[in-house]
């Protein structure tokens, strides 16, 4: 049975028409995480706030558990992050529309991923040359351009995604060079999958703990699912494949042997999990293995998922869309199921309208945050930090800060935790005063 999950309503300091804003005659209307957007001034519902940077935001001691059908059994609040302040402070500034962060093995180099097309290594917190410039291969409309990267983890490789002129989505090798550049010649296409519009199309490339590339696609755009992509196990828009990204002979790339749907006849072997709007970023717990997944919402819920890895890790999951809109129901005429229901979701309104996920926070500077969820909503600009509970269900949310339009929040191999932000071109770091 789908639970009904509901999240605690803050105060917000923004509201900005993104996903609430998709119509089918303009879809360059609607934002995901990804995208800041030149149309604000015609589709904005209200006052869009101050959109300076603040490097002093702090945690409130506010706390709500999620009303779930499972009842929580988390003990009594004692965690001192409740009762200390959480700074969302500067790191780097000068970048253009950063979006995501990628690392490789024995690297400390942060590449940070631009919407523009390029790909910018940051050492020490400086920013310096970019090592890969694909800007004149793109598209760069709303939701459009150089969305991803990840690295191999043991082959000199990284993979993008990006939509090219004609809005289609890409999926591209290139070999690295032991100083971090990619060798432009080596560019090779593992996989393109068609746009029917130029939004929702998803992003994330990542590879999960059993060395297998993960990458996530929205359902094709436009609103409310009109080609009813979602829950369509013949395309690949609306959800999260899983392949083995390595030429094989004179085959571009492979489907491992136990991908759900192998063997299910009008199914694409490539899929990992379905029902999905706009996954535009997902990641894997370092330590358990748990996928975490933020799904844009359309009109009214934004949402977020978690595939635990003792179920799975995702495998076969369906999480609803365009049936359901988080916990509610959606599109009548797609059946309803019995799908996954998110582990959190929050109202349209004060507290935002774009989810931008997500990472579990593994590091070391604020050990009574470890093991938290952190995510972001682009257009309230708020950043939750979630204490994940038994079973689909939160024990605690917490407001931990506002950043300007975040893009992303995202971990690197040492557990700490970084909120990009888009629209002032800055990476934030979240650590304690």
């Amino acid at each position: 049975m789908r639970n009904v999950i509901t999240a605690s309503v803050l105060v917000g300091l923004f509201t900005f028409a993104a996903c609430s804003s998709d119509t089918t005659t303009n879809p360059n209307t609607s934002t995901s995480g990804a995208a800041t957007t030149t149309t604000a001034a015609t589709t904005d519902t209200g006052d869009t706030g101050d959109t300076s940077p603040d490097t002093t935001l702090a945690a409130t001691a506010t706390t709500a558990a999620a009303t779930t059908t499972v009842a929580s059994t988390a003990p009594p609040n004692t965690d001192p992050l409740t009762q200390n302040m959480v700074v969302i402070g500067p790191f780097v500034s000068g970048l253009t529309k950063p979006v995501d962060i990628a690392t490789r093995a024995d690297d400390s180099t942060l590449f940070v991923v631009q919407q523009d097309g390029k790909i910018i290594p940051v050492r020490n917190g400086a920013p310096g040359p970019a090592v890969l410039d694909i800007g004149t291969q793109i598209s760069t409309g709303n939701e459009q351009g150089l969305l991803g990267l990840a690295f191999h983890p043991t082959e000199p490789f990284a993979y993008i995604d990006y939509t090219n002129p004609i809005g289609d989505s890409i999926i591209a090798e290139y070999r690295v060079n032991a100083d971090g550049t990619f060798d432009a010649a080596s560019a090779r296409v593992v996989l393109g999958v068609k746009q029917p519009f130029p939004n929702h199309n998803g992003g994330k490339v990542t590879f999960g703990p059993d060395g297998m590339l993960y990458i996530g696609f929205g359902d094709g755009g436009a609103a409310d699912d009109p080609n009813r992509n979602g829950l369509s196990l013949a395309t690949m828009l609306a959800k999260i494949l899983r392949i083995d990204p390595l030429r094989s002979g004179d085959r571009p790339y492979t489907v491992p042997p136990d991908n759900p749907y192998v063997d299910l006849e009008g199914a694409l072997p490539e899929i990992w999990a379905s029902g999905l709007r706009n996954p535009w970023r997902f990641d894997f717990d370092s330590v358990t293995g748990d996928l975490w997944i933020a799904d844009v919402g359309q009109n009214q819920w934004e949402e977020v998922d978690l595939a635990r890895a003792v179920d799975g890790g995702g495998k076969a999951a369906n999480f609803g869309w365009s049936a359901w809109e988080g916990s509610h129901r959606y599109n009548k005429d797609q059946p309803a199921g019995d799908p996954q229901a998110p582990i959190w979701e929050y109202q349209h309104g004060d507290d935002g309208c774009s989810v931008s996920g997500g990472a579990v926070y593994r590091g070391s500077n604020m050990p009574s945050l470890v093991g938290w969820y952190v995510v972001a909503d682009y257009c309230s600009g708020k950043v939750w930090a979630l204490q994940p509970g038994p079973g689909n269900t939160i024990n605690r949310s917490l407001q931990i800060g506002v950043v300007p339009n975040p893009s992303a929040v995202v971990d690197t191999p040492d557990g700490e935790m970084y909120v990009l932000g888009v629209s002032d071109g800055t990476i934030r770091r979240i650590s304690r005063p």
